[in-house]
This record gives C-alpha cells, structure tokens and sequence, in this order.
C-alpha cells in the first residue's frame, strides 16, 4: 500500500460553487419524504427539447417517485443557436444540455443509439433509417433496466405527432410496452434485468393536436403540475421552465409560470385508470415483502427530522441502511439504499473532493492529486482507506474526521496504459446515419462516458461501514466567475489539428496545409508529423520533425500539397510519429457557460475537394444568423469574408462588399434586421448581390425582407438523394461561372433543403424543383429576382450542412449565387477593396 503524506487542518471550511453539491435542510427533509416513495414513471419522446419538464418536475418533486426521460435520439439533426456546432457536435451539445436540465428538474436520463438524421416526414422512413429492430431492443432495455410502473409518451403514435421521430417513438414505447415482458425477446437482457411489465401507458396529449381537449373531457387524466413546493420555494411549473431554459442551442427558454398547470393523458395501453396516473399501483414499503420495520424507521426519520440539525437523523438513517442491507436484493432494496447513503452523507455535511492538478493526462504520466475531506457534524467518522485501481491507489489511513476539520492531502499518481482516451462513447467509432456504433452493450442508454477516474473512499459511520466515490475532477479559480471545474479527461500525449476540415482545390496549383501540432505531455516530446494523401496528391516536405517542450506547448507546421489533376472529393490524415507510436487524434473542445466543457478526439483528417471551380467578386459580407460555417467556406473558395456586425451594415460598408450573404435564420435571431434591411435592399436595388438563406416562418415578414412578395412556409425535402429538375437550366445562376449540372446534387447530406416559399410574386423567378417520395414537386429551394440593377437570392437549400461537408457541387452552386450580375472580377474587386 502506498503511503500518503497528509495535513490536517483545524480550520473551518467555506466553499463557494462547489463541483460537489450539498443540498440544504429543505431539500433534505425532501429527500426524506422520497424515501417513503416506491413508484416510478418513464416519459418516452424523440429529441432533447421534446420532453414535458412540468411532468417530469411534478412526477420528482411533488409525487417523488423515480421520474426518468428516455429521448431516441440526441438531438444531432437540429439547428444550433448559440454556436457553429451541427450534426454529431450538436448532439453533444444537446446531450448536455438535457443533463443539465434533468439536474434542475430531478429526473434521470437514457437516450437510444438512434441518431437524428433531420426531419423525418414518416415513421416509415425513420424505422428504415434508424433500424427498427435496433431502436426497439434499446428502449425495451431501458424499460426492462428501470423497471417504471408508468410510461407516458410525449407523441401520439401517428402521424399528429408532427414528424416521423415524434411518430416512431410512441410506436416503439409501445411495442416495447408488450415486448419486455416477454422473455424470448432480446434474451440476452433478461439475464442482467429479468422482464418487465409496466402497469400502463399513457399519451401526453398536445394541445396542437386535439384543441378541444380540456379536463372535462372522457377518458381523460387530469395532471396538474402548477402544484407549489413550500420546501422548495417555487411552484412545479416554476423549476420546470427553468429545467426547459436549459435547451438553449434550440431557443428554448421559458419564463416560469404560477397556479394551476393542466396536462392531459390519453389512455394507450395497459391498465386504464380512472383518475390517478399511479391508480391501482403499489408505491409504498408494502410493496416488498417484510419491511414492516423499514417503513416504521422512515416514518420516524421524517417525523422527527430537525432542519437545524440534520445529523441528528443520522442514527435512524443508520439504522434504515442496516435493514436494507440484510434485506433481499432488488431494484428498490437498490434504489432505496443508495437513497439512504446519499442522505447520510447529506445530514453529515460530508465533504469528500478528489481533484488533479491537470484536467487532461496522457497514459502512464505522473500528475498530482489532491483529496480534500470534511465532515460538518459532530458524529463520529472516520476514513479508513481509499482505492482507485486505475491509479493503482490503495492506502489504509484510519484517521478521525473531527467536525470542520479540513483532512487534505496529495499524491502522485499514473494513469494504466489500457485506460481508453476520455471520448464520448457513442463517437469513437463510424457510424450510420441513422445508428450510432456502439460496441459496449452495457454502455447502451447511458447518457455520457462514466468519468475517467473514480475514487472511493471507505469510512465507518458510527460503527457502520460506507463506501463513498467520487470523479476525479479539475477545479481552478475565474477572476470573474469564481470557482469553476471542468471534467478531468484521459488524452493522447500530442494533439494534431488540421487547419481546416474542407480543403478546395479549383485548379492545379499547389496550396500550403497547415497543422497545428499541440502537446498534453508534462515533458517534452518529439516527432515527425506526416500526411497521408490519396493516389495523385503529394506533399512536400514528406515529413517535418516537431519538438514540443512541455504541456499546452504548441506549433505550427506547413506542407505544400500538390492536388490530383482530376476531379475527386477524398479524404486526408494527419499523423504524429513519437518513437515507436503514431497518434491521429485531432482535440476539439466546446464550452457553454450552461454545460460542463465538452473534449472530443476525432481522427485528424479532412475531406480534399478538387474541382474546377470558378468564382467572381472577392469581398464577401456576411451578417451572422443562427450559427454556421458557410463563413469558412467561402475563405476556403477564395473569399475575402467580412463578418458584419450590426454596426458595420451601412451604405458606405455595403459599397466594400461584392455580395452580402445573411445567415441562416439570420431574420429569426437578429432582431436589429429589420432596421438595416431599407439598407441591404437599397445595395441590391444599386446593383449588389444578396443572398437570404432559410429562415423559418415565425417572424418571416416579406414586407420587410423581400423587395416583392414573398411566403415562407414549412415545405421541405428531406431526402438528400432527391430527384433535382432544372426549372431554367439556361438561367446565369445554373451557367456562371460553374456549368451546374445534375451530378452537383450528388453526395448531399441529411436532407435537400428547408423552409421553401411556396407562393412568390412573378418578379421572382424559381431555378429548381425537387420533392421527396410520393409528394408534389416543390419550385422554392432557390429563386432569384432582378432588383433594380441588383439581384435578390432566396435559398432554402441547405448549403449550411453540404459545405461543411465538403460537397464539392454546393461549392461549385454556392459560387454562382454570390457570383451573379459580376463581370470581370479582379477589376470590380479591386475597386471594392480600396474603400476597406
């Protein structure tokens, strides 16, 4: 066993924004009456954002039972307000996002493999994509994992519910309803959980759906969750929009609202209930034979609880795990005696804190840990040992943790080489797009990774024995914003970083690459950095040597690449050679305020374009909207990009640019738009190029916005392989300065586009036409329209997700549209470039 230095420290402690949190006396004595509660409900939706945080909030806090969301999906498909993140990155975002939420409301979370792959217009479609068959043996497990005795679905199983995702997560909870009872069905679950068989399924009726529906409807169960929690100090509806507030990538936030709250449920499936969700089900101690005694005991901690001295609850509670200990095992002897553990270390005050002095350690790298242990009461602790075999940590200490003192010590540890790097799970691997690859089955429904290290501190409480754990975590100080942490993360020693995650080759001539090489290591390290290019592409130099001298440490490293002389759309890699080991893993990170920061290790690459690709104009002014990367596309096809702020949209500043894009859902979120579009439209009327990208229908004014009429409607095609017809196949827009042709419109990702008009004045003239399956044709995706001596671009095409993507034919589309009425380029950019 190692042996640790240690200083104890007779001192109070004071701790502000601590990593651990320490519930006060009311939520204590909730926490008591929780204990008293043996019942549970699942609510069952599609995507973040989708689920009732009301329900949840008064199912948790007000009926205290088990209350869990299971979402299918992460919420990938969606659009980010507050960030450029889209796709995978954006449903890591979201996960986030539906955790932080699930800590203010109280309530659990699993999600599925499934991924969003965008709108969905059929449970059909969804099923084919998603795989039907995998989705379903995912919820089946996590009905069968957390055993609810009610499972509400947020959509009806049809096609009210709005869009094909809303639709197949009612179909599938269900099926998985009748499924997990069933032991022949995915058998290998039943070994670890056994079958399940919830008492009934209800529907949580939208008021978008069935208007008329009110609480004196038949059939109808009445929840009211505008209930007020005096404990708490705020009302269920209160805590629920803060919970809701959470989904800011989504725009979500909601003001807190009093009084009564009605939600209606619509019996499905199981037993139907006259007026109680929880009718007819046992949610007391009487449910598990023999615990007569328990239930006396916890009757007596609530009765007798003292707000001013919670540890005075300690002996009972003691006494309750004693009970539970020696009880049959199950899931509530489980439940409950993890209840009971956290209340114990409540009433305690129970300061345990393992943190390091890094947030990120690669493998076999010594770095400082620092334990920190405090117990707030005057009950007898005392830490016995601590354990964390990843550490190959195992000391015995038998030290007495007196009332506010402070325990503190360090050690020096490594980290095993056969721990796996800190990524979220369900992105270390390829996947589908429509099914995550998930090779550890036992991961399956958990929200995010188990944190990297874990300690586990064993103490005797009053002569009983206790394991606790606890993350290991970093912690450091904000001038501004005072005590903040972050997760701590396992790491490849060295980071390699591609400048760019698209690289467009117009022509023939070679182009510098640059790679950001960055370490993690606490001493220095050496190496080669080389690419690895498809057939016909070289680099020169073929390999550069790096050195990097301590941790953060960082450099810049620039190859010449000479591309094919043929059109092909590749992919590139990036190594870094130390020794005999090769590291590919590029660091991204993501921090929000909201969410703890986010540290993703994806494979170096890049996706090489070559294409003969031509353009006009040379200035380019964009306005932000909802957050997207068409910014960099534009650089990386040659652009100077003028990222405008709200100030810099003037008559003189418009006269610098050569074309003014506006963001997608720039009209939706900048609400100072209004007030620079007499500007913007006088610039086009003048003889500029304006390019509107989607926008959604809510706020869409085209008096404003358009200088002719103009509707904004819901119209989409979401099926990215969708038949495109040329509507004007001799129109400028299709012809110049890029022949377009129907090969562009191949390799498109996730959908066509969205948010098409569906009615125009006939100034406007319609380009392309496409539809999904088994739908009339749509003429909206692009218009144009002669504005004075200026052109008016209106595009519902979704160039926000094909050029990140490196689509080579959106770069080569997207070049004609900032492109029209130019002439002769270098001239007019010349000209443009001396006012700026």
């Amino acid at each position: 066993m190692r042996k640790i230095v240690y200083a104890l420290f007779l001192i109070p402690v004071l701790s502000v924004a601590q990593v651990q949190y320490q519930p006060d006396a009311a939520h204590i004595a909730l926490k008591l009456r929780k204990l008293n509660v043996l019942g549970s409900v699942l609510y069952v939706a599609a995507h973040p954002d989708d689920e009732n945080t009301g329900i949840i909030t008064q199912m948790s806090n007000g009926r205290l039972v088990e209350t869990a969301y299971l979402s299918m999906t992460r919420g990938d498909g969606g659009q980010n307000l507050i960030g450029p993140e889209i796709r995978d990155l954006l449903g890591l975002v979201r996960t986030q996002e539906l955790l932080a939420a699930r800590r203010i409301d109280g309530g659990e979370q699993f999600f599925t493999r499934a991924n969003d792959f965008g709108f969905s217009k059929s449970a059909s479609e969804t099923f084919r994509i998603w795989n039907k068959q995998e989705i379903l043996s995912d919820v089946v497990k996590v009905f069968r994992q957390f055993q609810p005795d009610v499972i509400i679905t947020r959509f009806p199983p049809d096609a009210r519910a709005g869009h094909g995702h809303h639709t197949a997560s009612a179909i599938l909870a269900q099926e998985a309803f009748e499924a997990a009872v069933q032991p022949l069905i995915f058998p290998e679950q039943v070994k670890e959980f056994g079958i399940w068989q919830a008492k009934r399924l209800y529907t949580n009726t939208g008021r978008w759906w069935n208007t008329t529906i009110d609480e004196n409807t038949r059939g109808i169960l009445v929840l009211n969750v505008g209930g007020y929690s005096p404990l708490l100090g705020k009302s269920y509806s209160e805590i629920a929009a803060i919970s809701r507030s959470q989904h800011k990538s989504q725009g979500f936030g909601s003001s807190g609202a009093r009084g009564d709250q009605l939600e209606f449920l619509e019996f499905a499936k199981g037993a139907r209930a006259e007026k109680d969700i929880f009718e007819g089900i046992n949610i007391s101690w009487s449910r598990i034979k023999n615990t007569e005694k328990i239930q006396t005991l916890v009757d007596k901690a609530i009765k007798e609880f003292d707000n001013e001295s919670p540890a005075s609850s300690i002996p009972v509670l003691l006494e309750i795990r004693k009970q539970l200990t020696v009880h049959e095992p199950g899931l509530w002897q489980n439940r409950k005696l993890m209840e009971v553990e956290q209340l114990i270390q409540d009433c305690l005050g129970l300061f345990i804190e393992a943190t390091a002095n890094n947030y990120w350690v690669p493998h076999m790298q010594e770095f400082e840990t620092a334990v920190e242990l405090v117990n707030r009461s005057n009950t007898e602790v005392v830490i016995e040992r601590i354990q964390c075999e990843d550490l190959k940590l195992d000391s015995t200490l038998l030290i007495k943790l007196n009332n506010n003192a402070k325990l503190l010590f360090k050690t020096t540890n490594r980290i095993l080489s056969t721990k796996q790097y800190s990524d979220p799970y369900w992105l270390k691997e390829p996947h589908s797009i429509g099914l995550f690859t998930v090779r550890d089955h036992t991961l399956i429904g958990k929200p995010e990774n188990d944190p990297a290290i874990v300690l586990t501190f064993y103490l005797t409480i009053a002569g009983q024995q206790l394991k606790v754990t606890r993350p290991m975590t970093y912690k450091w100080n904000d001038r501004v914003k005072g005590e903040q942490s972050r997760p701590f993360e396992i790491v490849p020693p060295v980071f390699v970083n591609l400048s760019d995650n698209v690289f467009i080759f117009s022509d023939e001539k070679p182009r510098e690459v640059k790679v950001r090489i960055k370490s993690s290591s606490g001493k220095a390290i050496s190496g080669n950095l080389k690419l690895q290019l498809p057939a016909g592409w070289r680099a020169e130099p073929a390999a550069i040597p790096f050195t990097l001298k301590s941790r953060d440490d960082e450099d810049t490293k620039s190859f010449t690449m000479f591309p094919s002389p043929v059109e092909i759309n590749s992919t590139m890699k990036v190594i870094a050679e130390v020794g005999d080991n090769t590291y590919d893993q590029s660091l991204q990170t993501i921090e929000y305020d909201h969410i703890p920061t986010q540290t993703l290790l994806p494979g170096a690459e890049a996706t090489l374009v070559r294409i003969n690709m031509k353009k006009e104009g040379a200035v380019i002014g964009y306005i932000k909207g909802a957050g997207d990367e068409v910014p960099s596309a534009l650089r990386l096809m040659g652009y100077e990009v003028w990222e405008m702020n709200n100030e810099d949209v003037t008559p003189e500043n418009l006269k610098r640019v050569d074309a003014v894009v506006l963001g997608i859902r720039a009209i939706n979120v900048n609400d100072r738009l209004p007030f620079m579009m007499h500007d913007l439209l006088t610039y086009v009327k003048e003889g500029g190029t304006m390019v509107v990208q989607y926008n959604t229908n809510g706020g869409w004014d085209s008096d404003q916005f358009s200088p002719f009429p103009l509707n904004v409607s819901r119209d989409r095609v979401t099926d990215e392989n969708a038949e495109v017809r040329f509507l004007k196949p001799t129109h400028p827009l299709l012809n110049t300065p890029n022949k377009i042709t129907p090969k562009d419109f191949e390799g498109w990702v996730q959908e066509r586009g969205l948010y098409f008009p569906n009615k125009w004045d006939a100034k406007f003239e319609a380009i392309l036409s496409m539809n999904d399956k088994d739908e009339k044709p749509m003429d909206g995706s692009l218009l144009v329209a002669r504005y004075g001596q200026g052109y008016y671009i209106y595009t519902g095409l979704s160039f926000f997700r094909e050029l990140p993507e490196g689509v080579a034919g959106a770069y080569k589309l997207f070049a004609n549209l900032v492109s029209a009425g130019k002439q002769t380029a270098p001239e007019h950019a010349q000209v443009r470039n001396k006012g700026k």
